[in-house]
């Protein structure tokens, strides 16, 4: 049984972007932690990511972004297919069980275990087991409301809280404007 964190949203919208998560993390059935990071800033601070699954898988493919960031000097597309391709092809990674979600202001990706990478059609992305709860929401208020990327993020976490068992409520939410 591994440790696992759940829930993390990405919007892109109007040259905009933010991503969130909840801060729980949990061992099985049991709540191991309430307030963990989830998402972080990479290249300079205009890049954000967020993982669900294995704590430890996750940090690695945190490592290994930054890596193809550095060489693709920030061009996210391209670090992340250079991602999605290794972890594809190597052994190792090929057994790491998390996701990745990651934004910039143009681009919104999922980039899998299984080496797949891929882009959202409306600037959407979300991983974890409350995923599909701060999808719909995020998706309703994109389409029905003006409010900004972050705002978006911030709603449709607390919506997935109020529904999902392994999201809880408290939020950590970076952007990029």
């Amino acid at each position: 049984m591994e440790i696992h964190s759940t829930t993390v949203i990405g919007i892109v919208k109007d040259g905009k972007a933010a991503i969130g998560s909840d801060g729980q993390v949990t061992f099985g059935d049991t709540v191991l932690k309430h307030t963990a990071s989830k998402v972080r800033t990479l290249w300079q601070g205009n890049i954000l990511a967020g993982f669900a699954g294995s704590v430890a898988d996750a940090l690695t493919l945190f490592e290994r972004l930054e890596e193809k960031l550095e060489d693709a000097k920030g061009n996210l597309l391209k670090a992340s297919v250079e991602l999605a391709k290794d972890w594809r092809q190597d052994k190792v990674l090929r057994r790491l069980e998390a996701l990745l979600a990651v934004v910039d202001k143009k681009h919104a990706f999922v980039i899998s275990g299984t080496g797949d990478l891929i882009e959202s059609d409306d600037g959407i992305v979300a991983v974890g087991s409350g995923a599909p709860y701060a999808l719909a929401a995020a998706r309703a208020l994109m389409k029905h409301t003006k409010l900004p990327p972050y705002e978006i993020v911030k709603e449709s976490l607390k919506i997935a809280s109020e529904i999902c068992i392994y999201t809880n409520s408290h939020f950590t939410i970076l952007k990029v404007d």
